[in-house]
């Protein structure tokens, strides 16, 4: 494997499944979607049947804290040993390039093994790699336990690069004809189209390190941002699969001084893809609580005091589109609960987003015990159908234009948790490739 240690990352040796294996059942959804929705999964047991699947290969956080999770865990581990045992993959070294369509777009992405000695997800890091949102450290464990021991790795990590003139993938997207089609199937639940395409043509390598070299300069990086020229540069940032990445990380901190700079847990599988792609788009991460032990309203107030104002809203879609079309300097966000639709507007709002507003007052109140478990979902539909059932509460959130994420995380730092997320639960990446990393 060749590796561009300036830049972070690696060309990397990917395992995919040999010619005959059903990829429809083989390919399945980010383990961190529909957690609240385990009809999902449960008809993802019934497509996949008996079939090698990456279901397989994964633990489904569904079942995280459930009953059963640490044979699921084994499990895991040992269906991927079967299955290199059993010859199942085919070895591909060079350029992968992913072309995904769901919800009637279109989005491109590369693989590469990004370099964990590159990538600090702490708030305020220089590194040139980085989160973009705040790492819950308390996720890490069972994520940790999953990896650990484990010979595969299989991303959904989604990494953004901010490429305004498409000089990366999209120089790389114009030769896909001259390229190998190495996979092209339908995603099982309506979730779109996959086709990646094979090149092991150095010129094609060259012409990509070329391209990222040029957005990694710093002269160019301070100029582009407005910031100093000893700035650390941002190449590399996430998009979905923050705590899978940091997992990766946090183990390799482990393992590095018994294992030597050389192992191939030092590097990390994911998708590149370019923030300005016009088949991206951000939405926003709701809320919902459960099993609400308070009145909503009356700790709403308890924490905002005056600053915070609540009307009714007579329908979904009427709190739907304030919380989309507000202005000035007050924040609003939705709330959901069985009694029917408010907006709740705050005036002096301690951050610049309303996300991150909502979630200071989410963190104190679960932590005092006002409900018992909090999920992220996306759509609308899941937030109001899920709050509007007895004991729960959902929170609708107005979601962040994607062209100011790199200048905020270089500027500010890490955004609040779950401000974004990079398309709807079905747009997100399905578990496809592979990479040894024991």
């Amino acid at each position: 494997m060749k590796n561009y240690s300036k830049l972070g990352f690696q060309i990397p040796q990917v395992l995919l499944p040999k010619a005959g294996t059903d990829l429809t059942r083989w390919a399945v959804i980010a383990c961190d979607q529909f957690t609240s929705q385990p009809e999902y999964w449960n008809d993802v047991e019934r497509i996949v049947g008996d079939a090698p699947s990456t279901l397989r290969l994964i633990l489904p956080e569904v079942y995280l804290e459930k009953p059963g999770e640490g044979e699921r865990i084994q499990a895991t581990q040992q269906a991927m040993k079967t299955y290199v045992d059993k010859g199942l993959f085919e070895t591909y070294e060079g350029l992968i390039l992913v072309e995904r369509q769901a919800a009637g777009k279109t989005r491109r992405g590369v693989m590469l093994a990004l370099d964990l000695e590159c990538y600090d997800f702490n708030k305020g890091s220089q590194s040139l790699i980085r989160a973009t949102e705040g790492t819950i450290l308390e996720r890490l464990p069972p994520r940790i336990k999953i990896r650990s021991g484990a010979p595969l790795e299989l991303p959904h990590i989604l990494v953004l690069i901010d490429d305004p003139q498409d000089t990366v993938i999209g120089a790389l997207a114009a030769r896909k004809a001259a390229m190998k089609k190495i996979y092209d199937f339908d995603l099982m639940l309506g979730s779109g189209h996959l086709t990646g395409y094979f090149s092991s043509d150095p010129a094609d390598e060259q012409a990509l390190v070329a391209a990222l070299e040029k957005l990694a300069d710093p002269a160019a990086f301070a100029s582009r941002y407005g910031v100093s020229a000893d700035l650390g540069v941002l190449l590399f940032a996430m998009g979905d699969g923050n705590h899978s990445l940091a997992t990766a990380k946090a183990i390799w901190e482990q393992i590095k001084l018994k294992v030597g700079m050389d192992h191939p847990a030092r590097y990390a599988l994911v998708e590149i893809e370019n923030v300005h792609d016009a088949g991206l788009e951000f939405e926003p991460i709701h809320r919902v609580l459960f099993d609400v032990r308070e009145e909503v309203i009356t700790a709403l107030k308890r924490h905002f005091g005056s600053r915070m104002s609540v009307e009714t809203a007579d329908s979904a879609e009427e709190m739907t589109a304030a919380v989309d079309s507000q202005s000035g300097d007050a924040q609003v966000v939705g709330l959901v609960t069985p009694q029917g639709y408010a907006l709740v507007r705050i005036q002096q709002p301690e951050t610049n987003l309303p996300v991150g507003t909502l979630q200071l007052f989410l963190d104190a109140w679960l932590k005092a015990g006002g409900a018992a478990r909090i999920d992220y979902v996306h759509g609308a539909d899941v937030v109001t159908q899920l709050g509007s059932q007895p004991g729960n509460a959902g929170f609708y959130v107005p979601g962040m234009d994607k062209s100011d994420l790199f200048k905020t995380v270089v500027l500010d730092g890490a955004l609040p948790r779950k401000t974004f997320s990079m398309g709807e639960a079905k747009e997100k990446r399905f578990y496809m490739e592979a990479r040894r990393i024991a």
